[in-house]
Order: C-alpha cells, then structure tokens, then sequence
C-alpha cells in the first residue's frame, strides 16, 4: 500500500462522505487506505460504516471510548494501526484539501524527507481559513513561540503548528511520543530530529461543523509546548531573572548616591545587556553558537534588541512613576517582566538562528523554498 491518512474525527459525521470522495479522486492510480480514529459522542461512527461499505478505497474505523490523549493520542493510534509506512494525518473538516496529498506523497518519495509539512506560511500557501482576526494573530503568535523553543529542529519548517502532513512510521520511535493535546506535529518534531521538507496549501474554511478550537485546547498546548521545551527557556529565564535582579540592585545603589533614577536605569540596562549576552553565549544557547555565525554578530544584535526594548522600557518607567505613582523600582521590574517572552523569541529566532545549509525544496510550480529538539 502507498499511503495511510489518519484522520481524527470528534463529530465530525457531515463532513465524512466528502472527505473519502475527494480524496479518492486526488489519489487515482494509488493504493491507499483512509483511517478514521473517532472519538465522537454522536452518530459520526455510523456514518463512517455507511462511507466504507460504499467507498472505492478501504475505508476503517477505530471508535476510542477512551479517547487517550486527545487528537494526538488518536493520530499515533491511527499510525499504528496503518498499513502502510507512509501516513498522512489530516483533520477531519476539510480545512486540509485532500488535493494536497498527492503532493505531499510525490515530495515524500523524492527520499531525503522524514517528514513532509502542508504549510500555510510559505509560498503558495495561506490561512484564509481561519475564521477571524484573532484565531489568525493567535496562530502566527503561536508558531513564533514554538520556533523560539526548538529553533534548530524547527529552523527548516515554517508551520510546525500545522495539523496536515506526512510522516513516514520508520523514522519515528513511537515508544517516546507522549501526546498530551491536538498538536501532534509539535510532538513528532520535537522528540527527535527529523528531516523535514514542505509543500504549501491553503488552509480552507469548514466544510461543515464548528470549530474545535477553545481556551482549554489553548492551554494543553502551552502545557505541551513547557513540557518538550522546558529545559532551554528555563535556563533563559534564570539568567533572565539573575539580569532583572542585577538590573534592579544596580539602579537601587546609583540612586543611594545620588543618581537620578532614570539615568539609573540607563546604565542598569547596559551593564546587565552585557552581562546577560555574555550568559546566553556560554550557557543557555552554547550548543548553538557554532551555526549561527560570528560572535561579534551575535552581539550586535542582542545589544541592538535590548537596547532598543531599553529605549522602549525606559519611557514606560516614567509613565508608570510619574502617572501612576509606582515606585520607581517596582515599575522597572513590572517593565522588565513584561520583556521577557519578547527578549527569548528574539535570541532563539534571531540571534541564534542557524544559518541554512541548504534550501528546502517546496513542491509549487516551479517554486523553491523554504530542522530541533535537544533538550
């Protein structure tokens, strides 16, 4: 058999039918099956059985009474139960074109990929689908946080958020995948380095059904995304708050001798800016150093950043003092908090980023494009 898509289904019963018959008619010519491992309250199971009794192409269920990790629990039971070694995941509402996974097969078959991502933010693809504003700046908010914590393994992959993509079963150890939510790419990704190529797609709209997304999915992720990621951002926090605490006794000592405390602050921010670059090079980014380019570089740019959040942080200082009546140091260190998420996405994204080795191939017309977990 070419290809097993597993597809995760929570009453998702009218979208079913159409999903089988498209993608029936995008993989004409190939062996595939569509596996659904359904954890539905409703008929959807049901409607699954009348599909396959119909269907050109073998069609299974797996009903979960016990749904055991959510959709990623769903995704690697579907995965171990495919047969065949290449699977594709999709979600069940047709937001993912089954169109698309005749490309992500024919990218997969090129031989230098372990795992081919349907992404939405390189060329040729987009997030039309999302359904508002807020889901969208949430999404790239999202992505950015996930690639500031794995920025190796994630370097070469612009939609590690993305539930739409190939994987072939081979180069995963699944004993080690430990889904806790619906992000099961994260998951993949994160356990173990992978080779990773894209094709674009645009993300649609529902074809039928609401949308699964709440505050709750929200928090597992941020749960999962700790979890996988907690050794690296904890280690930037330490220095992070060894700086804020460094910042704070500087500025209290200049103003016990007199100095105003805005030009206290001034110099509390260059001493520590030094002193915590000096920190992330030989500690908390050590391992990545040697890929991303000269230190002087590096330097340049982590002095520019802070400096230019410092330039930022200082009139808000003023504002809180003078407008709010904080004391002055109370207000640098709610500014210094404030700063810290900002400050890790920067260094892991920016100043640290390994420099591409080579360029990813994107299955798109003619047009080429656009790889961590170490804990």
């Amino acid at each position: 058999m070419d290809l097993s898509v597993i597809v995760p289904t929570f009453n998702e019963g009218p979208n079913v039918a159409e999903l089988v018959r498209r993608t029936t008619q995008a993989l004409l010519g190939r062996t595939v099956e569509v596996i659904f491992v359904d954890d539905s309250t409703d008929d959807t199971p049901d409607i699954i059985r009348a599909v396959a009794a119909a269907s050109e192409i073998p069609v299974r269920l797996i009903h979960r009474d016990d749904p055991v990790g959510g959709l990623g629990g769903a995704v690697v039971e579907g995965i171990r139960a495919a047969a065949a070694d290449r699977c594709v995941v999709m979600d069940g509402d047709l937001q993912h074109p089954p169109e698309v996974i005749a490309e992500l097969l024919a990218r997969a078959e090129e031989g230098d990929a372990d795992v081919v991502v349907a992404s939405r933010y390189i060329a040729g693809g987009t997030s039309d689908g999302l359904a508002n504003a807020v889901r969208t700046t949430v999404s790239r908010a999202s992505t950015l946080l996930t690639k500031a914590m794995f920025p190796k393994k994630l370097h070469n992959c612009s939609d590690p958020m993305t539930g739409f993509f190939l994987v072939d079963r081979r180069s995963l150890d699944m004993d080690t995948l430990q889904p806790r939510g619906f992000k099961i790419l994260l998951e993949i990704l994160a356990r173990k380095q992978m080779r990773v190529a894209e094709v674009p797609f645009s993300f649609a709209p529902r074809f039928a059904g609401e949308s699964k997304a709440s505050f709750s999915q929200g928090m597992r992720f941020l749960t999962q995304l700790t979890m996988l990621r907690f050794g690296r951002m904890s280690a930037f926090a330490l220095v992070g708050g060894l700086g804020a605490l460094a910042n704070l006794a500087i500025m209290w000592a200049l103003q016990a001798v007199g100095v105003q405390y805005l030009i206290a602050a001034v110099i509390a921010s260059i001493v520590t800016i030094v002193a915590n670059f000096l920190a992330l090079e030989y500690l908390v980014f050590a391992d990545m150093r040697a890929e991303s380019g000269l230190m002087r570089h590096r330097f340049i740019k982590s002095f520019t950043f802070n400096g230019v959040e410092a330039i930022v942080r200082i009139p808000v200082i003023w504002v809180l003092v003078s407008q709010a009546h904080f004391q002055s140091v109370v207000a640098a260190a709610l500014t210094l908090v404030a700063a810290f998420v900002v400050r890790f996405v920067f260094h892991a994204l920016v100043v640290y980023a390994p420099k591409k080795s080579r360029v990813s191939k994107v299955v798109h017309a003619i047009e080429p494009l656009e790889d961590e977990v170490t804990a």
